[in-house]
């Protein structure tokens, strides 16, 4: 793996060579990838322990040896991070090579031992963009091979280590066989010299080898002997020179071979700790041919996605491509070809001009049939479950139910049970066979359908101007240090998701009570108030517009019989919608902040007074609404609706600090706290029904809530109003964002 090296023009033109010469098709090697990791390891940690135990004599530890010894942890760590992203069966498929040295191992391997070999292990950006440009320019890599190719480099520089280790071990014996000589040859000099020509003439005898390490390090032990033993040296350069050799010569040749291995090395460490710390988003982004294609998505929505929906739509094509026969470039263009024709027809905001349509949406079969597309058994179920899901899951429940109840009583009637008995018997058993059939089909349903997280919109830099949106906090006041408390976890929510498109509001009630004034009502609102007023003062002094109080008066509820807020946290949200929609304010009695902004307001992030927005949640909630195939479709025929998403709901986990506040919550809370390693989960209802529950913690689109739910629920008849709203709005599951 050491060859000559080469300069960015240079590595272009042998990338443009490798690509015209390799011959891909080949099939897997039977022992791959995995194989020749578990074999560099084994190697690495022989010469370890080997390079701890013996003493730091001369010529037993190099340069390069003391940097493996001292970075020999972080060679551990990249073993372990490449078997970790290196599961069984990854290589099989990527495209492998027919012929040559790598025949049966994926291209892209051959690909990075090629670079590493030409830059000495010394991997950069620059050099890497420019090598694989080059390559694609003829040959383009699949998706999977660019983001195989970090991988791929990690194999590479560890198999460069061990490569450069079996030298040092050849050099540290040839090193212990020159001390071996030179230690006999100095005690015969002490006790017989006259007996060294027979030593040197066994010497000769034993065929030693000539070695740079072996010339070097007998030629440096020797120098510290007496003069005597200059009979073995003149032997030596006798025999150096019926090979055309010369002592000086192989023992400058040995500093070099010394120096080029620790520059080998230290290249090598220093290269992986790169591999850890580059970005490889932004490298797939630059290098994926299909990206060039997906640009050019007429909705002009492409640019603006976050990467995971990006590469997610990437990883479609490929999947599509591999099952069809056309390429990546090709398969991409047809998306862009039928977004573009559905672009000229209903125009560029209707959800069916985006390209994600054609890949992740409805219009995925279309987009099959056009490419031809022939897929895998696995995937062919879980197409048809998509298709009829309710088939699936409630006659899948219904069948087992069914089932298990028909075994039962055939038991129960040959063990002579008839009659009432029999019939009592089956219903008791058909409540817990009707429990286990639902755990089974949710099993089964997590087996067959792979989940999903909803495609969403990049807002990391700041929520767009047109998707303004409001986090608000129903709630009641019942005590100063309650509100003290309110004031605070609102300040937490604004510090925690700072943008200038992103507002704090409360809305307010009062207790239930007898009267519609109780004493020390003035003095909770006015409390209310001046927190609301501080917050503005140290967080927007200039226009007053971050936080904002909506406070509404008590109204006599005749089905209570008591004085209470309308319809209590519902009323407060259709009564907010309403206000910023243009409706009439009464309903409030007492608002703080500028209400300009209010008419802008397109969603709203609803929060319980316990729940917390961790840091970016806010914006992640907003790009998932508003990229377009989550934007809700109104179906006026049915009053609800019918595609994308009124509603997102995200995920909600107990924290520690909730997790001990009853017994209820110590029994039912399960794992506490927040997960900020899985990026998303697996949910039944959503991944078959692509429906969530919504609990009440979400973000909603204004319009759609209002249109859906506006005069439809009659007053004093609902209590729960969360599943209601979801059903009509059409709630969806943020399975990537957590709450808290």
């Amino acid at each position: 793996m050491r060859a000559e090296l080469f300069g960015p023009e240079q590595l272009g033109q042998h990338a443009l060579g490798l690509a015209e010469q390799q011959i891909v098709g080949g099939t897997p090697a039977r022992y791959g990838l995995l194989a020749r990791l578990d074999e560099n390891e084994r190697r690495l940690r022989a010469f370890n322990r080997s390079s701890v135990e013996v003493d730091s004599g001369p010529g037993r530890i190099t340069p390069a040896a003391e940097w493996l010894l001292d970075n020999f942890h972080l060679i551990e760590e990249q073993v372990q991070m490449a078997r970790r992203h290196l599961p069984y069966g990854y290589s099989r498929g990527l495209p492998c090579l027919a012929e040559g040295a790598s025949a049966g191992l994926p291209r892209v391997y051959d690909l990075v031992l090629e670079l590493i070999s030409h830059v000495d292990a010394q991997i950069d950006s620059g050099p890497l963009n420019a090598f694989v440009d080059a390559y694609q320019s003829v040959c383009p890599l699949r998706v999977g091979e660019l983001w195989a190719i970090p991988i791929m480099l990690r194999l590479g520089l560890i198999e460069n280590l061990q490569r450069v280790t079996a030298r040092l071990a050849r050099a540290r014996k040839d090193a212990e066989l020159a001390e071996y000589w030179v230690e006999r040859l100095r005690k015969i000099a002490e006790g017989n010299p006259s007996r060294l020509v027979i030593v040197v003439a066994e010497m000769a005898k034993a065929e030693l080898p000539v070695t740079s390490s072996f010339v070097a390090a007998f030629c440096q032990l020797l120098s510290r002997q007496s003069p005597v033993l200059h009979l073995a040296r003149t032997w030596l350069e006798q025999r150096l020179g019926e090979h055309g050799l010369s002592i000086e010569h192989l023992s400058h040749q040995e500093s070099q071979n010394q120096a080029a291995d620790q520059v080998s090395v230290s290249h090598s460490i220093t290269s992986l700790r790169f591999l850890s710390a580059m970005d490889w988003k932004r490298f797939v982004d630059g290098q994926s041919r299909i990206e060039s294609a997906l640009r050019r998505d007429p909705a002009g929505v492409y640019d603006s996605m976050d990467f995971a929906t990006r590469d997610r739509y990437r990883h479609v094509v490929e999947s599509l491509a591999r099952h069809s026969g056309v390429a990546e470039p090709e398969v991409a263009g047809r998306a862009v070809d039928l977004a573009a024709e559905s672009e000229r027809r209903n125009g560029g905001d209707d959800r069916t001009a985006h390209v994600g349509y054609y890949l992740i949406d409805k219009g995925l079969p279309t987009l099959e049939r056009a490419a031809r597309v022939r897929w895998p058994w696995r995937r062919f179920v879980e197409r048809r479950i998509r298709r009829v899901p309710l088939t699936f899951y409630a006659g899948g429940i219904a069948a087992l139910t069914v089932l298990g109840v028909s075994g039962f009583l055939w038991h129960l009637q040959a063990l002579g049970a008839e009659g009432g008995l029999l019939v009592a018997f089956g219903l008791v058993f058909l409540l817990g066979v009707s429990q286990l059939a639902v755990g089974l089909m949710n099993w089964l349903s997590t087996l067959l359908v792979k989940p999903n997280a909803l495609p969403r919109l990049d807002f990391s830099s700041g929520i767009a101007p047109e998707c303004r949106t409001m986090v608000a906090v129903p709630t009641m006041l019942k005590s100063g240090e309650g509100i003290d408390q309110l004031i605070e976890t609102l300040e937490i929510h604004f510090l925690a998701n700072r943008d200038e498109y992103l507002h704090f509001a409360l809305l307010t009630d009062f207790a239930d009570a007898p009267a519609e004034v109780m004493p020390g009502d003035d003095e909770l609102l006015e409390r209310v108030r001046a927190g609301i007023e501080r917050l503005n003062r140290e967080h927007a002094p200039e226009r007053g517009d971050r936080f904002f109080l909506f406070h509404r008066p008590r109204r006599w509820n005749d089905g209570e019989g008591v004085w209470m807020g309308f319809e209590r946290k519902r009323g407060k949200l259709e009564d907010f919608n309403a206000v910023l929609r243009g409706g009439s304010r009464e309903c409030f009695s007492g608002i703080v902040g500028d209400l300009a902004i209010l008419p802008s307001i397109r969603y709203v992030i609803t929060l319980d007074t316990d729940t917390h927005l961790p840091r970016e949640a806010a914006w992640r909630m907003v790009g998932a609404m508003a990229h377009p195939l989550n934007r809700p479709v109104f179906d006026t025929a049915r009053g609800i609706v019918a595609e994308g998403y009124g509603i997102l709901q995200p995920r909600v986990s107990v924290s520690l600090a909730g997790a001990r506040k009853s017994w209820f919550v110590r029994l039912c809370a399960g794992e506490v706290g927040m997960d900020p390693y899985t990026r998303q989960v697996s949910d039944v209802y959503q991944d078959l029904f692509w429906e969530g529950s919504f609990i009440g913690k979400g973000i909603y689109d204004v319009d759609a809530f209002r249109q859906a739910t506006e005069g439809r629920f009659p007053e004093n008849t609902v209590l729960s109003h969360d599943l209601l709203e979801g059903c009509h709005v059409r709630s969806g599951l943020l399975s990537d964002v957590e709450l808290y």
